[in-house]
């Protein structure tokens, strides 16, 4: 696929992109054991090494190693001081300004893809994929999850009761028992892995798995120790959530499961702006002088009450699901 030019409003978001990609990156190489192994084909230029290696994030002796006194960089430079390069790149980005950070862009880009060719394909075929797909048949156990939106003040969350199930389903639980309409894409990070739909997340992001074969059982502490994971839905907004899981109580025979417990406060309106957008919504509804309020009380509906919830109604909407798209 050709890769386009960056543009400005592509800086900030990307930057963090880059920034996880390198972490996890990191994070692989050591597992792999892949930190010392060097590049022969070290992708940037003697100018784009010199402009690196005057980033504040770079360790003097990586500084060293892309300004040699003498000769050349080819095989000096490994597969960890490529993701260290990368990851002050990624944090240069968030605060350069243009055109600076357009070239900036173009390295990071280079390194992406250098790194994307060396680690990538070691890490698929020592993919965690293989361990998994042994067990793919779900289990008679109850798991206990809070699913908390992050950053949202005061809280937004959900205390559920699932059978093991796929984390394609939990999808829909959280879906439904938040509120949303599964409107837009969603995935999963879970101890530096990504979980997503294959159908409708055709990324070539680092060991991105596929959430319909992997089971919670596969996934929570088998001893019940409490934990947690990320939950993201609409890219665009960045609606992300903490997943708790708080243990796995006691089947009851009497209860038909999924079910919603408890939980606080309605659901943000989707296409809103994300937590920061629905911030600027709720001080604009609430303050009948405001400029946008009446403009924002006729896109809400009169119906919208920012401290409804309803446990039961909630319970409803998962047992009933999310229609097929």
């Amino acid at each position: 696929m050709a890769k386009r030019k960056p543009t400005l409003t592509d800086l900030s978001a990307s930057a963090v992109a880059l920034a996880e990609f390198a972490a996890q990156i990191l994070v692989a190489t050591a597992k792999l054991g892949l930190k010392k192994k060097s590049l022969p084909d070290f992708p940037l230029d003697q100018t784009e090494r010199a402009r690196v290696a005057d980033l504040p994030g770079l360790s003097a002796t990586l500084k060293k190693k892309l300004q040699p006194k003498t000769g050349t960089i080819t095989g000096t430079i490994t597969v960890a001081d490529t993701a260290s390069i990368l990851m002050a790149v990624a944090e240069a980005l968030r605060v350069v300004e243009s055109p600076q950070g357009m070239d900036l862009m173009l390295i990071a880009m280079k390194l992406t893809d250098c790194l994307q060719a060396q680690v990538v394909p070691v890490a698929s075929a020592k993919s965690p994929a293989k361990r998994l797909a042994k067990k793919s048949k779900p289990t008679n156990t109850v798991y206990q999850f809070k699913i908390t939106l992050v950053d949202a003040k005061p809280a937004i969350w959900r205390r559920i009761q699932v059978t093991d199930c796929t984390l394609n389903q939990l999808h829909e639980h959280i879906q439904t028992a938040m509120g949303w309409t599964n409107s837009h894409l969603h995935q999963f990070k879970i101890q530096g892995q990504r979980y997503a739909d294959p159908e409708l997340l055709d990324e070539e992001d680092f060991e991105s798995l596929d959430s319909t074969q992997i089971y919670l059982s596969q996934i929570v502490p088998p001893t019940g120790q409490r934990c947690a994971f990320k939950y993201e839905y609409d890219f665009g907004d960045g609606w992300e959530h903490e997943v708790l899981f708080e243990g796995s109580p006691p089947v009851n025979p009497q209860a038909k499961y999924p079910l919603c417990l408890e939980g606080e406060r309605a659901c943000p309106p989707e296409d809103c702006g994300g937590v920061w957008g629905y911030g600027d919504l709720l001080e604009a509804i609430r303050n009948p002088q405001h400029p946008d309020h009446h403009n924002m009380r006729e896109w809400l509906g009169s119906k919208f009450d920012p401290e409804e919830f309803d446990a039961k109604k909630a319970t409803r909407e998962m047992k009933k699901g999310l229609p097929d798209w």
